[in-house]
Parts: structure tokens; sequence; C-alpha cells
């Protein structure tokens, strides 16, 4: 065609065009169009000067392939672009390799961005991404591209360069059947690995809420995984990305996936520290994969049976033969949840109203007679010995450490609540809640160690603690004092050395203690409990020591704190536990017989 249109034009030379436009010839020379002469495009010029202005060149009269290819894509409207809106000025156009031409893979960016970064342009056309090209500006190919990376992906390498379509059209670059395709000409292996999996197929087979790459990694936006801001950092996948489709309740049905998966996840150990801000532990791809994912049927899948010891035993250390052995992700309450698991948590869900409800009933009915009848004080000067120096040392370290293991446990458990925002706050690389929490119940089971040595050493107090052990008297007692709270009864009934309540509430600690120091040791040292027993094991020590931590706390609120600060006989608190000593007026009174063998046992020593 250009060999043509230079014979035609053989009577004027590009000296005669010169002559009188006077632009540098330089400047068309080193255009892509430098080695054809002026008469190539304006084959209409007979004579030089002429009288009549040339008609405007047709680009397609050479490039009838990017002609044909324009008239595809979206860019064919009337306001869309036209070659020189995107080659340059027609004298000027460079090659696409150029790093001077508009269209050079770095300069893209900023052609394509003379209208679609134009918030005008946009709202006139009513696009549906919001400021693409400065999302691509901030990803890894935008980044990369700016670098002087020339393999990093450019406008043209996902749109196309002329037939640039809309995501809707089948043929698109980007339509979600493509887009796989289009991220696979750069990521070659990822593409391998994407089509064999369980998403993959489902692409392929025409599933259109199977997800492809712009929906796990973004569109323009694309960042790396160790980015915060990414969709795929390890703190984002679970709940942002995986969970966004997992936990929709619309595609569950129309997927038939299972739904408790997600809030399964999110109750975990693992879930909630991710809620809590910790990139180090498992998150869905650590165990799943990333593009690889396949069913656990598939041998190959690393949540397969078989697999699971070296899935797991990435963090866990010969985790996995027996810890397979069962349903994983189970939400509470759920039927795949195991028996002994809904056992425990009926259990407590019925034991927890029951308990707290009958010991707040008997503290109002016991709080009410009191204000009714009226408190005789005893705040004489004369004392008796109620706690020994060794029990206010077990006790004293009980004090410290209870309230501590209370924060910082159901810190751990929910990590969003405003009384965590503190404990959160020292955590970084150290997961520091845990660390207090173990420090603490270490603590503990020294106070409640120490409590056991002293009774074993001392033969006194432990003849004394005989006196806390359950007999027939103390249902005699406990009714006696509601009829009498109730005005049912004369007089209150007269109590031993440990009345009814303290002896609850002292078996109640040393049950809890131990039920917490068994369910707490499994949960602590996870790597033996996972490799020597299945994951319901640990998900009973889960439920059980949660459960039993609610009691525990409400008990302590409920039943302890009224008998030691509310009770208005010993309000504002009971000083045994400082000082030793209670009231010898209010034990001569209220317990006789005790006090009697008092006096006996202070007259011999």
């Amino acid at each position: 065609m250009w060999t043509i249109a230079i014979l035609l034009a053989a009577a004027l030379t590009d000296g005669d065009c010169l002559a009188c436009h006077d632009k540098p010839a330089d400047t068309f020379k080193a255009s892509v169009h430098g080695e054809l002469g002026c008469m190539s495009c304006h084959d209409d010029v007979k004579d030089a000067p002429h009288a009549v202005k040339p008609a405007k060149p047709e680009c397609a009269t050479c490039h009838a392939d990017a002609q044909e290819a324009l008239a595809k894509g979206i860019h064919r409207v009337p306001e869309g672009p036209k070659c020189a809106t995107c080659h340059g000025e027609a004298h000027a156009i460079r090659r696409p390799s150029d790093a001077a031409s508009p269209v050079a893979k770095a300069r893209l960016p900023e052609t394509c961005g003379a209208c679609h970064a134009d918030p005008q342009f946009e709202s006139r056309h009513r696009t549906t991404i919001a400021r693409p090209v400065e999302a691509y500006r901030s990803s890894v190919h935008g980044r990369a591209l700016l670098e002087g990376k020339t393999d990093a992906a450019s406008c043209s390498d996902c749109h196309g360069a002329h037939e640039v379509r809309p995501a809707r059209d089948a043929a698109s670059k980007i339509h979600r059947a493509s887009v796989p395709g289009t991220c696979g000409a750069c990521h070659v292996k990822v593409k391998e690995a994407f089509d064999q999996s369980v998403h993959g197929k489902a692409v392929r087979a025409g599933a259109t809420g199977a997800p492809v790459c712009t929906d796990c990694h973004g569109e323009h936006n694309i960042l790396a995984p160790s980015e915060p801001g990414s969709l795929v950092h390890p703190a984002r996948v679970s709940s942002l990305t995986c969970g966004r489709c997992h936990g929709d309740e619309r595609l569950a049905v129309k997927y038939n996936l299972p739904r408790d998966k997600v809030p399964a996840f999110e109750d975990s150990y693992h879930g909630l520290a991710l809620r809590a801000g910790q990139q180090s532990v498992a998150n869905c791809a650590s165990c799943h994969g990333v593009h690889n994912i396949l069913p656990s049927s598939d041998p190959r899948s690393k949540i397969h049976t078989s697999n699971l010891p070296t899935t797991c035993g990435a963090c866990h250390p010969g985790a996995g033969t027996r810890f397979g052995v069962g349903p994983v992700h189970v939400a509470a309450g759920s039927n795949s949840e195991h028996a002994v698991v809904r056992s425990i948590r009926w259990f407590y869900l019925a034991t927890i109203p029951l308990t707290l409800g009958l010991m707040l009933l008997h503290q109002l009915l016991d709080f009410g007679s009191k204000l009714v009848r009226g408190v005789e004080r005893h705040d004489d000067k004369e004392t008796v010995p109620r706690m020994s120096l060794h029990f206010r040392v077990a006790h004293g370290i009980t004090v410290i450490s209870f309230p501590v293991l209370v924060w910082t446990g159901f810190a751990l458990k929910h990590p969003e609540a405003w009384w965590a925002t503190p404990l959160l706050a020292w955590e970084g690389e150290m997961a520091f809640r845990g660390l207090i929490h173990r420090v603490a119940g270490v603590l503990l089971l020294a106070g409640l160690g120490y409590h056991v040595v002293h009774l074993l050493l001392s033969k006194r107090d432990r003849r004394f603690m005989r006196r806390i052990l359950p007999s027939r008297d103390d249902a005699r007692h406990a009714a006696g004092m509601v009829r009498y709270n109730l005005g049912l009864a004369p007089q209150r009934p007269r109590l031993g050395a440990f009345s009814y309540a303290e002896k609850a509430e002292y078996w109640a600690y040393l049950w809890g203690t131990a039920l917490m120091a068994v369910t707490g040791f499994v949960l602590w040292f996870d790597d033996v409990s996972l490799r020597n027993f299945p994951k319901w094991v640990s998900d009973a020590a889960t439920a059980a020591h949660y459960y039993e931590a609610i009691l525990a706390t409400a008990a302590i609120v409920v039943w302890h704190f009224y008998l030691v600060i509310f009770d208005p006989e010993v309000y504002p608190m009971e000083r045994a536990w400082l000082t030793g000593q209670v009231s010898a007026a209010h034990v001569r009174r209220y317990r006789p017989a005790y006090y009697r063998a008092l006096r006996r046992w202070m007259k011999r020593s």
C-alpha cells in the first residue's frame, strides 16, 4: 500500500512540503513513519503550494487490522479515543518499544489515565471501577513498572490494545471466564495449579460464583501478600477473602457448601488469634493451600488424611495422625460436634443459669431479711483467730492470680471487646495475653500447691480443715437459713466452724482449679495433645475451660463477694484475709460451738 502511494505522489518531494510546513524534520524522521514520505499519507495533495486543505489521513488505509479491532471494542463510541489520542501527534508517532512513545509500557498508565483518571469522564460514562489508574499505580504491577521492570503487567497486557472489550463481553480478556488465562499469561505456574483446583474446575464448568484471580487478589490494586492492605494478607485472607464466599449463605445454598466452617474457624484458636491481629497463626491458606486448593478426598490435597501430619506438622511437630480422625472445623452446637463436646456444652448451659440463679436468690433473701430485721454490727475490739498466716498467703496468691486469669482468659475469647484493648496493645510477635494467662495459671496452681503442702506439714491446721468436709448438717443449715430469711423460723441456725456457704465455695474452688488445670494443660501443650488425641479432645477441653471460667467468675461475684463485701454484717469488707482475725462477738453469737472450741484452744496455746 505504501509503495503505491509513493509512486502516485512522485511528482512532489518532501522538500516541496517542508518549504511551507516548517515543522522540524528530525521529529518526523525519528517517528515510526520517518522512512515514508509526506505523500504516503497525503496522497490527495497534487500541487505545492496547494489551495485546498488536504483531507485528514485515514490510519486504516495502512492499519486496517487495528481499525477493525478498535471497532469491536468499547472505544468505538463517538467520544472514544482516536489514533492520535493514544499514539500521539501524527508526525511524532513512535513505536511501542520506544520509551518516548505514549503507548510504551511504562507510559500506558499516563496515557490511559488521561481519560480514566479524569473524574468528570468517569462520571459521564458511569464506569464500574472507581479510580482504576490510581489503584493500579499503587499496586505491585504499577510499582514494578515504575521501577523499570519490563515484565510487569501494564494496561494493555490485561485489557488488550485496540480491541478493548468490557468485562461483561465474553470475548473480553477480563471476562470472568478469561481472567485466569489473562493472568496466566505471566503467572504460568499459578495458572496450572489453579486449573487443577476446586475453584479452577468450577470456573471452567461455568459456576459464576466460583472465584477467579481478581476475586481474591483484587483488580487494579493488587498488593503483595506481605502488605497489610492486601486482600490475601495473612490477617485478612480468612475473614475478608475466603470468608466472603464461604460465609455467604446464598452461595452455600447454591453450591451445597457447608455453612459452619467460617464461624467454626473464627471461634477456634487460630481464628481468635487472627481476630486479635496476630499473623503468625494458621489461616485458611496455611492448611488448604493457595492456588492449589483441592478437596480433602483428593490424595494430593494438603488436608487429605494422609497429608495432615505434614500440613499440621509444619506448626505442630508430630501432630496430624490422630488429630485427623473426625471433623476439624466444627461450629458450637452443630450436628457434627462430637457427643462428648455436646454433652459438656449442654451440661454447662443447664448448670450455669441454675447454679447462679440459686446463688442470687439465696443472697437476695439474706440481704432482704437483714434490711427488714436490721443488722447487729459487732465492731468490738475482741477478736479471735480465723486464718493463719499460711492460709492468708495461699488466699493472697489466689487473689492476685484469679482476676488476671479472668481478664486475660476472656480477652483471648473476645478480642474485639473494649476491655481487651489494653492487652492487645502489647501484642505483636509475642502473644501477650496468652503469656500472662499462663503465668497467672501457674501462679494459681502454686497457691493451691502451697495450701496443700501447708496442710501436709501442719497437723493443727489439718485438724482444723477437717471441719470443712461436707456433712448432713449442711443441708439442714441451708434449709433453716432460707426459712429464717423468709420469716418462717424465729431464729437463724447456729453454724459450725464453716458454714454450708463456705464449704460449698471451698470445694468448688478445689474442683474448679483442678478442672481448669487439666483442660488448660491440654490447650497449652497443644503439640502433645494433637499428637496423641483426636481433635474432639481439644474441643472438649476448650468448651469445659470456657464454661467453667464463666461459672467460676460469676460465682465469685455473686457468692464470694457478697459473703466478704456486700453482706451488711461485714460491709465494707471482712478483713480476716488481711488480719487473720474476726469479731469474737459475731462468732460467739452465730457459731457458739466453734467459739467454745476456739477459747479452749487459745487457753492451751
